[in-house]
């Protein structure tokens, strides 16, 4: 993915949602209603909710600006496991020299714009001119994929069945969001009070500036939904330098790939209403059937090239007469992949919905929903818009939908309509230029995925259930496998970033966790280099350190209490005045804590199989894992400087060394 919220995670209103790829799903909420008036309403929207979906989003708290002094007091805590003592002292003298005089001067600039800037957050223009600045290729370095379960009825997998289900319920959940129909995101801490319509149908008549305060009397905290609107009719748009989002609510289309080729359709008819779902089955059939070869130069390698580069590239394509195809690929709702291949197994699968061929892909949509011929499914998104929320909450929503209320199914007969005349295959004009620039876009994607490594782990000696029931934080377990794997591996405690969304907040992004901390060195070590000079009981009081520690970060990082974000911001006032950086952000230490060899991330879905990414550094490890009831899984990528499976092999060890001590067992 998940950290799910609980009573046992949650005293305040904080909300503990992870996102490098995801955000995860919220414990005991109940997504939709049986409020649906009419057949013809039901065809057409996901459920209707009594509260409307913004009704909460104007009144939702801000996301604090930290005290400087807690920024650098958390900053040099999580610096302390990662330098010797000379190192530390050096980082520590710089730190509050930067507390004293220019953090102190730009912390002042950040409270005034902040003052000025009421409708949003600190962190959110920043953080959009990070992801839209960034020049590296989006596929591997920011599109993670999140891949769904199986249909549990085998004959509704077919690709053909599965693919027109999935179209026929993102729809609906597009229309669902627009009408204002959809449930607001709400995690009820209390939910026997506030889940129920009794309490909806009260707080529905409270005005906007003040609903999210009676949510909270209730013990009810509603999440910021602002990127939802960037769901659909979306792409990022490659310019020199930055690129630009672009969404465009009037398109009524979908965008297909197959073997490369790109095709369109439309899936509402001018009034807005989805077509009818047997027509939209017989237009991805008739693409299915389509005969056209792969192209020799699909356009679709072009997204997987670098920014400036493609930047170029897109340029020369509207001056060859491609604007109007370019702007039917951008505004279309969203990108169906539909792959003709069979996925052998979860690694096959991962590597399949992270990259795939580069060929079948328009990496720069908001979102792809990818189909294999086995009928698995997953999505790959961009990053740039958003953090995970809606992605998340869309994928829970239309796996529901799919398997509870399908609208195609597999004995139906053909909808008699002409698919021919319905579906457009997209032709471009392309230039030498162009084609030697699709070329080289290939060559270079296909270098970089041929140095990935992806594998995959399943401890099956213990999971949620136990951990919980001797009162140790899962999540806090799961990181501190990873800082004892990578020790025992690597010798090294090294930076590691684990996500977590601050989405309690009006437009709040992300805030990092950072979870190697002095507890988790200690631990490790005792664990790796000396066990046998700790009694068992020793080791679980280490383990329970870890827990509180890694619980009390989480917790400060949810309500925006972090300090990576808060020195972030500073840093882009610095920047934008010109003025040379403080030595803070020239020390060698800053930037290796910012060079995160650990990236992590958690999910946890009944809706969801697996998920992934690739690493952030060249010499790092990209680890999705999930603590599921009885068993804990890992999917970890890395490039030619790690040993994926090796560290997979330490995990497992080390995980089998936790649950042995609170079996009381002395080790070796």
């Amino acid at each position: 993915m998940a950290k799910v919220l609980s009573v046992d995670t949650l005293r305040k209103p904080a909300v503990f949602l992870h996102s490098r790829w995801f955000c995860w799903p919220l414990s005991r909420r109940k997504y939709g209603s049986n409020d649906e008036t009419s057949s013809s309403s039901s065809s057409q929207y996901l459920h209707r909710s009594l509260v409307p979906t913004m009704h909460y989003q104007k009144s939702l708290p801000r996301l604090p600006v930290p005290k400087l002094e807690d920024t650098i007091r958390r900053y040099l805590a999580a610096q302390q496991p990662l330098l010797d003592d000379q190192q530390f002292r050096n980082t520590e003298r710089v730190a509050q020299d930067f507390l004293a005089g220019e953090g102190k001067r730009l912390q002042e600039v950040l409270l005034a714009q902040d003052r000025k800037n009421k409708h949003t957050s600190y962190i959110s223009g920043p953080w959009f001119d990070m992801y839209l600045s960034a020049r590296d290729p989006v596929v591997l370095n920011f599109n993670p994929f999140m891949s769904l379960n199986d249909d549990p009825k085998t004959e509704y997998n077919g690709q053909l069945v599965r693919a027109s289900n999935m179209v026929c319920s993102a729809v609906r959940f597009m229309k669902t969001l627009r009408a204002g129909l959809l449930e607001p995101e709400v995690f009820h801490l209390d939910p026997a009070r506030s889940d129920t319509d009794a309490f909806k149908k009260l707080i529905r008549w409270a005005p906007t500036s003040l609903a999210w305060y009676g949510a909270y009397m209730l013990k009810a905290f509603p999440l910021d939904m602002s990127q939802y609107f960037r769901l659909f009719n979306s792409t990022r748009v490659p310019h020199p330098g930055r690129d630009q989002l672009f969404t465009d609510p009037a398109g009524r289309h979908l965008l297909v790939m197959r073997k490369g080729n790109m095709y369109v359709f439309d899936v509402l008819d001018p009034a807005g209403k989805m077509l009818p779902p047997a027509r939209i089955r017989d237009n991805l059939s008739y693409i299915l059937s389509d005969g056209t070869p792969a192209p020799d130069f699909p356009l679709g390698a072009l997204t997987a090239e670098n920014r400036d580069v493609w930047a170029g590239l897109r340029d020369k394509l509207l001056a060859t007469g491609n604007g109007e195809v370019l702007k039917t690929v951008d505004s279309a709702l969203f990108c169906l992949c539909l792959d003709d291949v069979t996925l052998r197994d979860s690694v096959d699968a991962s590597h399949n919905m992270l990259h795939g061929d580069g060929v079948n892909r328009w990496f720069d949509k908001s979102f792809s929903i990818i189909v294999a011929r086995d009928g698995h499914a997953a999505i790959n998104f961009e990053h740039s818009w958003g953090d995970g929320v809606a992605v998340l909450r869309f994928l829970n929503e239309i796996y529901k939908d799919t398997t509870q209320k399908p609208l195609v199914h597999p004995d139906q007969a053909a909808a008699g309509a002409s698919s021919a005349s319905d579906v457009r295959r997209l032709s471009f004009q392309l230039d030498d230029s162009l084609r030697d620039g699709i070329k080289k876009a290939k060559a270079g994607f296909d270098a970089a995925v041929s140095r990935l490594t992806i594998d995959a782990m399943q401890f099956t000696g213990g999971g949620k259930e136990r951990l919980k029931a001797a009162k140790l934080s899962p999540d806090a377990v799961a990181q501190l496998s990873f800082q004892m794997a990578f020790l025992r591996q690597y010798g090294q405690t090294v930076a590691t970033y684990e996500s977590c969304s601050t989405a309690a907040f009006r437009h709040g992004r992300t805030e990092t966790i950072r979870p190697a901390s002095a507890f988790t060195k200690r631990c490790a070590h005792a664990f790796v280099n000396e066990p046998a000079r700790h009694a068992a009981s020793e080791l679980l009081d280490m383990l329970r350190h870890c827990s509180d520690y890694h619980s009390q970060l989480t917790k400060e990082a949810a309500m925006g209490q972090g300090f990576d974000r808060h020195l972030f911001a500073l840093r882009c006032l610095s920047a934008e005045a010109w003025r040379p950086p403080h030595d803070l952000y020239a020390d060698p230490a800053y930037a290796a804590i910012n060079h995160n060899i650990l990236s992590t991330s958690t999910l946890s879905s009944s809706a969801v199989r697996l998920g992934g990414f690739a690493p952030v550094v060249p010499d790092g490890l990209g680890v999705g894992y999930g603590v599921h009831d009885n068993w804990i899984g890992c999917n970890v990528s890395g490039y030619p400087a790690r040993d994926v499976p090796g560290f997979l092999r330490c995990v497992h060890r080390s995980l089998e060394d936790i649950f042995n001590v609170l079996d009381g067992k002395a080790l070796n």
